[in-house]
């Protein structure tokens, strides 16, 4: 059990989010708002890929940061920032800006197992007031960035990775990003969500599977889930809904463990099934639209950035089916002891072996579905 507990950390409620920066440039002065995990940044972990800091290799390093009061992390800021400096961050028409330390609020009263945002305003002036360009670079290991231009028309947003610099971005403005750049940019954000990042989403789509060997089945299912998830994804999104994660969180837990529990008692879809898993896809439509919401895209990049995210959940959805079903496959095919005579005997030996991975695999489903209830709800 203690094996499952530790890999049933890294599905806690979205507890690392990208760093999101607001860059305004104006009359020689630069005024970069960050909203960042900084004990993460000071840690120096590698945010690159990663979802919970439980799994960072230097995770005590963050655990003992993450105890301290704000005044002392605020103390040790600024040794982050001459990182920082000598990358740079900024470079304004080819000359690198050295930022200076502003404002720095780091919100007390949290509690110390989760992850807290904090907002950092570093400031360059004496600039140049000529300027027409700079470039955004962003350190590797530092995880991903939204980057957002503030202050002119058509403002430049862009998502980066860790170790990516931005291209050229007009200071006077135009550079925002047309529809199809931010439907095809937003595909591979909606993709990672699933794989790597979304256990518990990986969880609950292993549980649709796990129900029959039969194709239709899983595609009502799938159609279910699909359609739910897209209409709060859109909903929780645009901010029209806004349910608190210390409630979804455990409810979509919860729909994990019903999944499984239905799939050893039942081993064909029942009538019910399609709106019970309509009605938990709404669930983790709301999960995945607090992701969106935090990048706080403009409007009119919204909606393209919209479809292209629930793209690539689809498709990473659709990518935990193929790879569970190749898996299935060869499961069987390694267990077979001796050749079978004829396609009947061949298909109904399949289908109880199937069915003896799909009880196992659900209820090691139900275990982990029902430790996250708890750690989401009491812990």
């Amino acid at each position: 059990m203690s094996s499952l507990l530790v890999w049933s950390g890294s599905a806690r409620a979205h507890e690392l989010q990208p760093t999101v920066a607001d860059l305004t440039v104006a009359e020689g002065t630069a005024e970069l708002v960050l909203r960042l995990n900084i004990e993460a940044q000071l840690a120096e972990i590698d945010l690159d890929g990663l979802t919970d800091t439980d799994n960072a290799a230097n995770a005590e390093d963050y655990d003992s940061l993450r105890a301290l009061p704000a005044e002392e992390i605020a103390a040790r800021a600024p040794d982050l920032l001459a990182e920082w400096n000598e990358l740079p961050l900024i470079t304004l028409d080819g000359t690198p800006v050295t930022l200076t330390s502003g404002a720095l609020s780091v919100p007390e009263g949290i509690d110390p197992e989760l992850a807290r945002t904090s907002e950092w305003t570093l400031r360059a002036e004496g600039l140049d007031p000529a300027a027409q360009s700079l470039t955004f670079a962003w350190p590797e290991g530092a995880g991903p960035i939204v980057l957002r231009q503030q202050g002119v028309e058509e403002p430049f947003t862009g998502y980066l990775e860790g170790g990516s610099v931005s291209d050229e971005i007009a200071l006077a403005g135009g550079d925002a990003a047309t529809g199809w750049q931010t439907f095809v940019a937003y595909i591979p954000v909606g993709f990672d969500h699933i794989l790597p990042q979304g256990l518990d989403h990986i969880l609950f789509v292993l549980g649709l599977f796990f129900l029959s060997t039969r194709l239709g089945p899983l595609l009502w299912q799938v159609s279910a889930f699909t359609l739910a998830h897209t209409v709060t994804l859109a909903l929780g999104a645009l901010g029209w809904v806004n349910i608190s994660g210390a409630i979804v969180e455990p409810l979509i837990a919860a729909s994990i463990v019903y999944v499984a529990v239905e799939n050893i008692f039942f081993s064909r879809l029942s009538p019910w099934r399609p709106a019970v898993v309509f009605g938990f896809g709404l669930l983790h439509g709301l999960g995945f639209a607090s992701v969106l919401a935090e990048f706080g895209l403009p409007q009119a990049q919204f909606i393209p950035a919209l479809i292209g995210f629930n793209i690539g959940v689809e498709v990473g959805q659709l990518t935990v089916i193929a790879m569970a079903a190749i898996l299935i496959w060869l499961a069987v095919h390694a267990a077979r002891v001796a050749p079978l005579e004829g396609l009947e005997e061949e298909v109904r030996e399949h289908e109880v072996m199937f069915r003896a991975l799909s009880v196992s695999g659900s209820l090691l489903i139900a275990l982990i579905g029902a430790w996250w209830v708890i750690e989401r709800t009491l812990l």
